[in-house]
């Protein structure tokens, strides 16, 4: 059988084994001059007699090291490794390699502080604020007022002028899937955002009220844009401007939003079922938020993918 020894060597050991083999056969000949040098260096003191000194043997030859046979035995010096030795066993300064160097250690990144937050993006809020023209234009009131806060600070417009036009864009816009009983739907109000501004929206649905707050906030602390909350169980719309929390909710996916900065369309009237609307930009603590900001219930019909969520208009970017 005829096989070609790459089959059975590998590259790296083929090369080992001729780097051993040349190191044999250096070693023997270096063995067989040195014998023959003895005998040589033993002839010639028989023939010159005592007197003559010894012939004096040729540079790059290894040093004779005397022994206690009376003929020097040579010294063969082993070849030098690049690993450390694996007993441990201290070598001459010389022969030693050079211990790499450690490795410093990194340094651990400090965590976070958990401690209380307050924000607020817009620090005029009657200046920004537009109150329904009409008792049923909570929706288009609500996006003008966004329009506003979202807008080049000093621009805003809160005439009736700009919530009629809200308004139509937001009917013409405005599906029977997206409201049951016409006039304005979620959909059709971010239909009106983007037509008007220059923020992008997205309707998300929560599970529960905490969710719907936290979303809101990370996503203030991530736009500095304002969303809009669907109260009163879908029939009212709030402009929240900031909120309260006992942690930042972009870094803590825990914290506690204790309340929020809003901005109601419906101020300066007075609801038989929900009220006296406070001034813009009050704080609604947790108790004003779980009396106004409820799950989504409309009379007119069922809304599968709403009903029983909170719901929020968030801005993307």
């Amino acid at each position: 059988m005829t096989y070609d020894p790459d089959d059975r060597i590998p590259r790296p050991a083929r090369r080992l084994a001729g780097l051993l083999g040349a190191l044999v056969l250096g070693g023997f000949a270096i063995a067989v001059g040195v014998a023959t040098w003895n005998v040589v260096n033993s002839a010639a003191g028989q023939v010159l007699g005592p007197g003559t000194p010894p012939p004096v043997a040729a540079a790059g030859s290894p040093s004779p090291r005397p022994s206690s046979g009376g003929s020097p035995a040579p010294t063969l010096v082993p070849p030098a490794s690049g690993d450390p030795d694996p007993s441990g066993s201290a070598a001459s300064p010389s022969a030693a390699p050079a211990s790499p160097s450690a490795a410093p250690e990194p340094t651990p990144t400090p965590k976070p502080e958990r401690r209380p937050v307050d924000v607020e993006i817009e620090s005029r809020p009657a200046a920004v604020f537009a109150s329904e023209a009409r008792d049923t234009w909570c929706a288009a009131a609500a996006v003008q007022i966004a329009l506003n806060v979202n807008g080049p600070r000093g621009r805003a417009d809160t005439s009736v002028a700009l919530q009629s036009r809200v308004r139509e864009l937001q009917v013409a816009m405005t599906t029977r899937k997206d409201s049951k009983n016409g006039g304005a739907g979620p959909l059709g109000m971010i239909g009106s955002l983007e037509e008007l501004g220059r923020v992008d929206y997205k309707l998300v649905r929560y599970q529960t009220r905490d969710d719907a707050l936290r979303g809101a906030a990370e996503a203030i602390n991530r736009t500095n844009h304002a969303p809009i909350l669907l109260a009163w169980r879908g029939a009212h719309a709030w402009v929240m401007t900031g909120y309260r929390a006992d942690a930042d909710p972009t870094i803590f996916k825990n914290a506690r939003i204790r309340g929020a900065y809003i901005l109601d369309p419906w101020f300066p009237r007075v609801s038989s079922i929900w009220g006296a609307s406070d001034k813009p930009g009050v704080f609604q603590d947790r108790a004003e938020m779980q009396r106004n900001f409820l799950p989504w219930r409309r009379p007119e019909g069922r809304y599968p993918s709403r009903d029983g969520r909170f719901l929020v208009l968030i801005p993307v970017n």
